[in-house]
């Protein structure tokens, strides 16, 4: 069985290092999204987690199996018509949810609760949006820009890939395939 750690902690920040693979891992999410994790418990499935999204970042829209706590800490995240600022909250559950813009980049302080926190998002839906929200910064207005041309150049393989291929017809030298 799990043993749970419920011993008190005071962390500083700066003791908890950014992962990028682990966030690929636990939120299932398309690259370039770091996490902190300074708390984990097992038992009652809760993680306690900073994530930081870079300019242009697009989250998709999404469901998961636990309910999550959001904070944002730092930057912009635009969701349901919110441009949502530091101290700004966002909760979320079992329905679906997204998509989250962070054009100017973001970081917040996220809880989630129960079955798991890995999203669940349809690929397809996620490479035709199109960013909504204008960025406030000209290094996030490029990032941005190059959000939405690499999800383009993205769904055009994925669709390339799916169109059946034209076949050139076989040539067959009539004279050299008659037999008498």
């Amino acid at each position: 069985m799990r043993q749970a750690d419920h011993r008190f902690r005071a962390i500083h920040d700066r003791q908890i290092k950014w992962q990028e693979g682990a966030a690929t891992k636990l939120l299932t999410l398309p690259r370039g999204v770091k996490v902190k994790i300074f708390s984990h418990d097992p038992v009652t499935n809760r993680i306690d987690m900073k994530v930081r999204f870079p300019k242009g970042y697009v989250e998709p829209a999404h469901t998961h199996e636990s309910w999550h706590s959001i904070l944002v800490t730092k930057g912009r995240m635009c969701v349901a018509g919110k441009d949502l600022r530091p101290g700004d909250y966002v909760f979320g559950w079992d329905t679906l949810h997204g998509p989250y813009e962070y054009p100017d980049g973001c970081e917040v302080f996220v809880v989630f609760m129960g079955g798991g926190t890995q999203h669940v998002w349809k690929e397809g839906a996620h490479l035709r949006h199109r960013t909504k929200w204008r960025a406030r910064t000209a290094a996030g207005k490029q990032a941005v820009a190059r959000g939405n041309a690499a999800r383009a150049r993205s769904l055009a393989k994925k669709r390339a890939a799916k169109s059946p291929t034209t076949r050139k017809p076989k040539l067959v030298n009539v004279r050299n395939s008659r037999r008498n």
